[in-house]
């Protein structure tokens, strides 16, 4: 078993197709082919499934995937490390939600790559609670989550400040609708920014539309901009992180509920519990949580808890 029969899996897994893999890799489809079977052959084991609508992984070629990307990632920073002279190198990839891309996580990234030329951050964002477990599979090296702290197993979770959630409706929602009630909340159509982010989750559970029949409508949008202008056009409530509409509510072009959640709601970032060096990671965290202190007293930034 050899880096590149590894980098030749994950490729067709990732791809679902040995022709696509190859041209990733800029190889050959049999040379692809090959490395695939050798590593299989040296496994003793099938690893692959061939079918007609393409690859996928078998029993074992899953329970063989998080360790390929591992092995992959530290082959590429043990490379990177001989040539860096101990200061923080390579690339980062972070999950993260589309509300917290914009309001939290650039001006930390901007921190970074000022202090960090030779670290890299590539930012995933609307996977969610999916974020947690490209995490642990070793598809993403830390994930920016919001919701309630919890416990993810073989993660580390850092909470790094309390993020103060809001209910936001146009100006005149009020005035439309009488008094604030869980009805008046249940059938109301739910605009959403952040389709899977933890929040947004414990929201609706919470006013109890999760698996209800008669939920409202819902508009689920890729957009932090594209959401609050939908609120502000009248379609719908948004329940969505306060840092990402204080100037519109300042402005009056949208207004706050008067709602508050049963929870309390926190930015965390989790990462993959190893004793395995990965000095840009470090880099990252530590910048987030530098950069909270920073920002305490002012418009936070990742502030810290």
């Amino acid at each position: 078993m050899d880096t590149p029969q590894l980098h030749a899996f994950v490729a067709v897994v990732d791809i679902g197709s040995f022709t696509r893999a190859a041209a990733r890799l800029n190889l050959s489809q049999p040379t692809v082919t090959s490395r695939v079977k050798s590593l299989e052959q040296g496994l003793g084991t099938t690893l692959l499934e061939r079918l007609p609508s393409g690859v996928r992984p078998t029993a074992a070629g899953s329970q063989l995937l998080p360790y390929a990307r591992e092995i992959i990632s530290l082959t590429g920073r043990a490379r990177q490390a001989i040539v860096a002279d101990g200061r923080p190198h390579g690339r980062v990839d972070v999950g993260t939600v589309e509300s917290l891309t914009s309001y939290r996580l650039l001006p930390m990234v901007e921190y970074l790559y000022r202090r960090y030329p030779d670290v890299q951050v590539a930012l995933h964002a609307g996977a969610g609670p999916d974020a947690v477990a490209a995490v642990r599979e070793g598809r993403l090296d830390c994930a920016f989550v919001v919701g309630s702290p919890e416990e993810h197993e073989g993660l580390e979770t850092q909470v790094l400040c309390p993020e103060p959630m809001v209910l936001v409706s146009s100006p005149g929602w009020h005035a439309a609708r009488g008094p604030v009630t869980m009805d008046v909340l249940r059938a109301t159509p739910i605009i959403r920014a952040d389709t899977r982010a933890g929040y947004q989750l414990q929201f609706e559970q919470t006013l109890g539309l999760r698996d209800g029949a008669d939920r409202p409508r819902v508009f689920d949008l890729d957009s932090i901009d594209a959401a609050k202008r939908s609120v502000a056009l009248g379609i719908g409530m948004a329940f969505i992180p306060l840092v990402s509409v204080k100037r519109e509510l300042a402005e009056g072009t949208l207004a706050a509920v008067d709602w508050a959640p049963p929870f309390e709601t926190w930015t965390q970032v989790v990462r993959r519990r190893t004793r395995t060096p990965n000095s840009a990671l470090d880099a990252l965290v530590a910048t987030a949580v530098e950069v909270a202190a920073e920002h305490l007293d002012d418009e936070p930034v990742l502030a810290a808890s």
